[in-house]
């Protein structure tokens, strides 16, 4: 079943979107780029109103800014890739996830791959889904480094983006796609049926990822990932199949 992962800047927001039907708070300032670390008094507040209830993620901005998690509770951790193309980027990842996992009290790391990776200065995507199943991590998200308006399958075509989600299935890697997507962009991730459809600017008032979460905008939008189809596997019937 396709879940809704909702993007919050805010305890107010997550409150919004758990009541709304949020299959998994990610906490992010979005200011502060595509996976902005919020200020950690902002993600003990959720973790604390999420009670375990639903799992909560937190996002840690790029890897060459070397910042980690502190708080208590969060099921997921993510850092972006962005500047990380020339670097010893599997080993730096590779120790970062093993510093979090010797805390009790931290959650497993995610694999970013930015689907417009070359202005990003990131590794492409196959390579960090490569790396996830490698490492037997437990999920990939596939995002977009610039907010621009453009969207995940701007960048990366959905047979492409099948491909890799078979590809982790595979493995056991659970995907979440995210990148600016939204209401319109439904018969595709209906087809794809990845574990996790991720957004923010979908579910905001205004449209932009910078606005204010709508609850409404996100209780419609977990309702009809709801409709879903609940197996995770490429409709028969499908352009993507194979």
């Amino acid at each position: 079943m396709t879940q809704l992962l909702v993007s919050v800047r805010s305890v107010i927001e997550a409150s919004d979107a758990f009541a709304a039907g949020a299959g998994l708070i990610d906490v992010k300032e979005p200011a502060n780029g595509s996976l902005g670390r919020a200020d950690d008094s902002i993600v003990t507040e959720i973790v604390q109103l999420v009670g375990g209830r639903r799992p909560v993620s937190s996002a840690m901005g790029e890897l060459p800014e070397k910042a980690f998690p502190s708080v208590a509770g969060i099921s997921y951790v993510k850092w972006g890739l962005a500047g990380c193309a020339n670097r010893r980027w599997r080993s730096e990842l590779q120790a970062a996830a093993e510093r979090i996992q010797r805390l009790p009290h931290l959650g497993r790391p995610v694999a970013v791959a930015y689907a417009d990776w070359r202005r990003a200065d990131s590794p492409p995507p196959e390579e960090v889904v490569a790396f996830a199943i490698d490492r037997r991590w437990q999920v990939t998200l596939f995002d977009t480094w610039k907010k621009d308006g453009s969207s995940l399958f701007d960048w990366l075509a959905p047979n492409s983006v099948a491909t890799f989600l078979r590809e982790c299935r595979a493995a056991g890697v659970r995907v979440a796609l995210a990148g600016s997507l939204g209401f319109d962009h439904l018969d595709v991730v209906r087809d794809l049926l990845p574990d996790w459809m991720a957004v923010r600017g979908a579910v905001c008032r205004s449209g932009a990822r910078t606005g204010v979460i709508d609850p409404d905008r996100v209780r419609r939008l977990a309702s009809a990932l709801a409709s879903f189809p609940r197996a995770a596997a490429i409709r028969a019937d499908s352009p993507l199949a194979p």
